[in-house]
């Protein structure tokens, strides 16, 4: 499968998922607004993901798929199935572990992750009891990244990108199903999440079995193979617990500013998520594995191109999404999130939120382009290293900034600290000869980011122009928003195409690369 019709799967049911995600979010805001109950049940929620992502999506995915493309490269299916089900077993046992002893130890682990909440005791029993539900998430979810891990290392990747649409859609009926059945929504939101992930599970091995790529469930053993993968783990361990206690530290920071702070961040993430998975999420689970294959049979050139190809690509379409995002801000949350419990000042409070994340969004995704050339040549070193630079700068501009700008500050020093992030990575790759970007690419992101800017201020006008009618009610609200979005697109592909931007040439070599197998 081409690079680019890889991204464009996992990037269209990508966007499938974040449209199902926004109408769980709307539903939530709207039942649960930004109050207790809805900054316990994110906190809760924060816990699984956070173990989820340090030990399975994050640190595991980056280091098993590199090693099962290369068993793939060299000793075929059958052997890199074996493999898989080695890895299985174990990881299986040790989440499950995991789990176990997280659960007992819930008020502590909550105490930990919003230490605010011990002024609110309501609120943190709340987040406890919620969280003991959540975390029978974790084992489920890491078997559907180690499942996914096999599928995108085959060249199959819509099985993966498809199967949080069936969490979203859980979540949706639990608030319907449970809400008026359990203590509260938010009781309901949690068995919502388990019963996703087993479904999500479900469907996994359904795929791989069609496949005919389903590792059994064995004993687990402790072989040269595990005991070489976790070594890689590791920092890369490290490097993903970095990251995420870089997210953890403004949940925990959060959690001792007022209430709903917490909210009005899970918020405004979630729509700055939007671009960030479909473009950059996207790209990277489609580069991963092709550098990959390309770097273990010695194709260093077209690894290269990959790269180059994939920035370029990521580019061309964050700069003006960022852009777009800081300029509608305002009408986007009004007319996704209030309404019901959700009020005007907290649309405000996410709006603003929502600006400060979406300056950083061109840096996440470059950070997403370029990782995949260090774990492709299982360097997980580096971007631990990088990380934890990261982290301070985060930590520090996160005690300056909140107490300036509160829940702001937090979403500002983010943005800041991925910009550092992507500096430092570019320069690392340029110094190692793995990777420096041709002067006609530097020359077409200037060109990206004058089209972006002019676009901005047709934004700008047109939202000046159409605020009456926006406000004259909800219905005509959202299909003023649609066509300001229409119009912001039209306007800076226009300019991308005046500025030289992009060819016909280009457009053109990339539709035939659709069909063209890697």
């Amino acid at each position: 499968m081409s690079l680019i019709k890889a991204v464009a799967t996992v990037g269209g049911y990508t966007m499938i998922s974040r449209m199902t995600g926004f109408i769980r979010d709307i539903l939530i805001a709207a039942t649960l607004g930004a109050g207790p109950i809805a900054d316990a049940f994110i906190v809760a929620f924060k816990l699984p993901n956070f173990f989820r992502r340090l030990t399975a999506e994050g640190s595991f995915t980056i280091v098993f798929i590199p090693m099962l493309s290369s068993v793939l490269e060299r000793d075929g299916k059958q052997k890199a199935i074996e493999f898989a089900q080695e890895i299985m077993s174990f990881m299986a046992a040790i989440l499950l572990t995991v789990t176990i002893i997280a659960i007992f130890f819930m008020p502590q682990l909550v105490g930990l992750i919003a230490p605010g909440f011990a002024d609110a005791p309501n609120k943190f029993n709340l987040a406890v009891d919620f969280a003991e539900l959540t975390f029978v998430y974790l084992p489920i979810i890491s078997l559907v990244a180690l499942l996914g891990g096999i599928l995108n290392s085959l060249g199959k990747f819509a099985a993966m990108a498809s199967a949080p649409i069936l969490l979203n859609l859980f979540l949706i009926s639990s608030l319907g199903v449970f809400a008026n059945i359990l203590e509260t929504p938010g009781h309901g939101l949690a068995v919502g999440v388990a019963i996703g992930g087993l479904a999500q599970l479900i469907w996994l091995i359904e795929a791989c079995r069609r496949a005919d790529a389903l590792p059994r469930l064995v004993w687990p053993r402790w072989t040269p193979r595990v005991r070489r993968l976790l070594k890689f783990m590791l920092p890369a361990v490290l490097g993903a617990g970095v990251v995420q206690i870089n997210l953890l530290i403004d949940v925990i920071l959060a959690s001792t500013l007022p209430t709903g702070s917490v909210s009005y961040l899970y918020y405004a993430d979630r729509l700055n998520q939007l671009p960030l998975a479909v473009i950059g999420i996207a790209i990277g689970t489609a580069l991963l594995p092709s550098m990959s294959r390309n770097i273990q049979a010695g194709r260093f050139q077209e690894a290269t191109e990959k790269q180059e190809k994939s920035l370029e690509i990521g580019l061309i379409l964050t700069i003006p999404a960022a852009f777009g995002l800081m300029v509608l801000s305002d009408p986007i949350v009004t007319a996704l999130f209030q309404r019901g419990a959700f009020d005007t000042t907290s649309a405000t409070s996410t709006a603003l939120a929502l600006v400060c994340y979406s300056v950083g969004l061109p840096a996440f995704v470059i950070i997403k382009i370029f990782q995949p050339n260090f774990f492709a040549r299982h360097d997980t070193t580096t971007p631990v290293q990088i990380a934890a630079v990261s982290v301070v700068i985060n930590l520090i501009l996160n005690l300056i900034l909140m107490q300036y700008f509160a829940h702001a500050g937090l979403a500002m020093a983010t943005s800041i600290s991925a910009w550092l992030s992507a500096a430092i990575f570019a320069i690392v790759l340029k110094t190692r000869n793995l990777y420096s970007p041709r002067r006609q690419l530097l020359a077409k992101i200037v060109r990206i980011i004058l089209a972006a800017a002019v676009m901005g201020l047709g934004l700008v006008a047109l939202k000046e122009f159409s605020e009456d009618f926006a406000e004259s009610s909800r219905l005509l609200g959202i299909c003023v928003l649609l066509l300001l979005i229409f119009c912001g697109g039209f306007i800076y592909f226009i300019s991308l195409f005046l500025f030289n931007g992009i060819s016909k040439e280009e457009i053109v070599e990339n539709l035939k690369s659709w069909s063209v197998r890697d």
